[in-house]
């Protein structure tokens, strides 16, 4: 099969190429998918595409329009993809339903640990042999009550951490796995209200975007610790900036950025303009951004690039990736909360 792929990173190469072993002819770029640049799929059958990439209806007419047959993605998420479209031209889709659910939900408890502990602070103050302890304060997690909505793979692997580090886990997700022994299935409301951290772990979709607004900010406790590695726009940015400058939000960790499209995954710093709403988000000393990292890791990677390529493999044998398949006749976008 003839594949073209969009924003590669030089730090993936040698996962696809180990995933791949000279089975299909892939053109590796690192532009992203862009009504600029469908050019680079004249002549190929598929492209691989990345979370950032735009895949929206008129990017994927331009690429029926050049014979593209696939689409596949090097992600769990498929809300970049424009899924009606790519049905409505005949297009297939495909995504990496799990991969390293461990990466993810380490990097959601490093984001944790470190604001609680002030560990940013405390090494730019070691790193100019300021040694004091002052403003360094934080609180032991056992004993805390911790909150997570969305109970995946994801979900549950924070689960795990949090239960060994002697914290009480409560969880909300519209499919609770009843089998389970990590976590007490509540409401909503009462999640809010009773967890000292709360951890998302959602596919966006018309039902979880902005799940993170106002209205329940309000019904959280004070200084309530805020990580989200899922999606941005599970969480109002403008909301959440004004529940930081009232203290009802004490920490925010972020891997992800509402407005990350076009920023994230690229170098910005001699940019003349700064994304303004970045910009005040990054003056609050209790939040710590990542640029969407969680996912990086050497056995994440791997577990992607074999999943890419394995969907490809069974595209060219003319059958069903089965549990990969985000085609558009699978997409049943719940209006409410499901897991990831």
């Amino acid at each position: 099969m003839k594949v073209v792929a969009y924003s590669i990173k030089p730090f993936e190469k040698e996962f696809l190429s180990k995933a791949n072993q000279k089975k299909h002819d892939i053109t590796l770029i690192s532009n992203p998918l862009s009504a600029e640049t469908t050019s680079y799929a004249e002549g190929k059958d598929a492209v691989v595409v990345f979370i950032n990439d735009d895949v929206s209806a008129g990017v994927i007419e331009q690429l029926a329009a050049l014979g593209i047959k696939y689409i596949a993605t090097r992600s769990a998420g498929t809300d970049h993809i424009d899924r009606e479209a790519a049905g409505s031209h005949g297009i297939k889709i495909a995504n990496v339903p799990q991969y390293s659910p461990e990466a993810i939900a380490e990097h959601a408890v490093a984001l944790a640990f470190a604001l609680n502990r002030k560990l940013i602070k405390a090494d730019e103050h070691s790193h100019h042999f300021n040694f004091t302890n002052e403003g360094l304060m934080g609180f032991n997690f056992n004993g805390k009550t911790v909150g997570l909505i969305g109970l995946g793979n994801t979900g549950l692997a924070v689960a795990a951490i949090f239960n060994g580090l002697g914290c009480k886990v409560i969880g909300y997700d519209l499919n609770f796995p009843e089998d389970n022994k990590l976590v007490e299935h509540v409401s909503l409301p009462y999640l809010y209200a009773n967890a000292d951290i709360i951890s998302l772990h959602l596919p966006l979709n018309p039902g979880t975007k902005h799940i993170i607004n106002k209205s329940t900010l309000t019904q959280m406790k004070d200084g309530v610790m805020l990580i989200n590695t899922s999606r941005g726009a599970l969480i109002n940015t403008t909301d959440v900036i004004e529940a930081l400058r009232s203290g009802k939000v004490g920490y925010l960790g972020l891997d992800v950025y509402e407005f990350e499209k076009g920023l994230f995954f690229e170098d910005h710093e001699k940019d003349e303009m700064k994304d303004q709403v970045l910009e005040e988000l990054m003056r609050f000393g209790n939040v710590l951004i990542t640029p969407h990292q969680a996912y990086l890791t050497r056995e994440a990677l791997q577990g992607i690039a074999d999943q890419t390529i394995k969907n490809l493999d069974l595209w060219q044998q003319n059958k069903c990736v089965g549990k990969a398949c985000v085609c558009a006749k699978n997409c049943q976008v719940p209006t409410i909360l499901n897991h990831s």
